[in-house]
């Protein structure tokens, strides 16, 4: 399965927010010290992940042809178009009118759509309608399974 886009919606500055409290300090992977059981401030989760609000959008990931650059089925992605596509950043992009993500990359003078799962081949871009609908920033991806 190939991983595609569906577009969900722009990041609305103006919507109701509700901060999150944001621990003082880092969660370790191993034993937690009672120390740090405490609070230091209030986190905008919008904030930290939306740079700039009029130009960035949320989509949804569908398929699995980027679980090497940690982005799974049904994960939300972040993403700003006012960022350069550059090679080795993840884009959004349509090609030939279909949405996909990718990894941008540059082999000699040829430009190239790479996935990070092994099981698909690159995507040469030459002589291929393809437009760049941004540069992704943020991957949110559930542990629990598929976001409803």
């Amino acid at each position: 399965m190939s991983l595609n886009a569906s577009f969900l919606g722009k990041a609305d500055p103006i919507a109701g927010f509700h901060p999150l409290p944001m621990f003082s300090s880092a969660v370790r992977a191993g034993f937690p010290s009672p120390a740090d059981d405490h609070l230091d401030t209030e986190l905008d989760l919008h904030h930290y992940v939306v740079k700039r609000p009029a130009a960035t959008y949320f989509v949804r990931a569908e398929g699995d042809s980027m679980i090497g650059d940690g982005i799974h089925h049904s994960d939300l992605l972040v993403v700003d178009r006012s960022m350069e596509a550059l090679p080795g950043r993840i884009i959004v992009i349509a090609v030939d009118g279909e949405l996909t993500v990718k990894k941008l990359d540059r082999i000699g003078q040829r430009t190239y759509l790479k996935a990070s799962n092994p099981a698909f081949k690159p995507i040469p871009l030459d002589g291929r309608e393809a437009h760049v609908w941004g540069v992704v920033t943020n991957v949110i991806h559930n542990l629990l399974g598929p976001l409803s």
